[in-house]
């Protein structure tokens, strides 16, 4: 299916990372032009040297932004819609998930660090682009919360906390921006490793046996990939998702249904 992206401009933030750097690809092998932005210099060059070495339609830049920085974000944000015309897709894809710890234990300024990317990093790129993409009468933004923003993680209380609210955050721009030609979704995945879902229980566990007890509590009998990720992100952002926002979408193989 063509899905119309070979004149758009998409911007993925934390697109170094596993899931950001599959929608940069994705994005490329629909021929869309790619924003590969993330803190890491040197992780965003790498996928997007990848991407213009490679046998992709589209072309990628790499560009260095913190995004609770709200000047640097500011000036990003210009300077590529000088050079663009304006971003047509926004993938809010950064976000950190590397804290462990309960209500009471959880160190405070790892809740305020956890917010201030999650959460408030998101917004600071969101209000920049969604305005310029309302003027425009077209944009597509779509927001990476998790399933563990949808049901609650036991000692992951500032990500799920920061989670949850990027359903509410990505629920207000779709109402905001329906009349004026621009959708927003929210995708909610479980745990995805690439290759690794392709392993047996017995090999997965000798990795993870965390990842292992989630692949045999899915219907599905495995773990997700990043593709399966970045399949549906191409598509929300496509002309044929015209009629899609405002919703969550969980790519879960199963694990959030009630099968007990």
């Amino acid at each position: 299916m063509d899905f119309g992206l070979d004149d758009k401009t998409a911007l993925v933030t934390g697109g170094a990372g596993r899931i950001g750097e599959e929608d940069c690809k994705t994005f490329a092998q629909e021929g869309a032009e790619v924003v590969v932005l993330d803190v890491d210099e040197d992780g965003a060059q790498d996928v997007a040297d990848e991407i213009n070495d490679g046998d992709y339609d589209g072309e990628a830049i790499a560009i260095e932004c913190d995004l609770t920085d709200r000047d640097q974000v500011g000036e990003v944000v210009e300077d590529l819609q000088d050079a663009t015309g304006g971003v047509d897709i926004l993938v809010n894809n950064a976000g950190l998930v590397d804290a462990v710890g309960t209500a009471g234990d959880l160190d405070p300024d790892i809740w305020d660090r956890d917010l201030s990317v999650n959460l408030t990093g998101t917004y600071n790129i969101t209000r920049e682009i969604f305005p310029n993409m309302c003027d425009r009468g077209w944009g597509r933004i779509i927001t990476m919360s998790s399933l563990a923003g949808w049901e609650g993680g036991y000692g992951q209380i500032s990500y799920s906390t920061t989670k949850a609210g990027l359903i509410g955050f990505g629920k207000t721009l779709a109402l905001e921006g329906a009349p004026e030609g621009v959708t927003s979704n929210i995708l909610a995945p479980t745990i995805v490793v690439g290759d690794l879902a392709e392993l047996p229980h017995d090999q997965l566990e000798n990795i993870n046996e965390h990842w292992a007890d989630i692949a045999r509590a899915t219907p599905m009998d495995k773990l997700g990939s990043e593709e399966d990720v970045s399949n549906l992100v191409a598509y929300l952002s496509s002309e044929q998702a015209e009629y899609i926002t405002g919703q969550v979408m969980g790519v879960t193989g199963g694990v959030d249904l009630f099968t007990y």
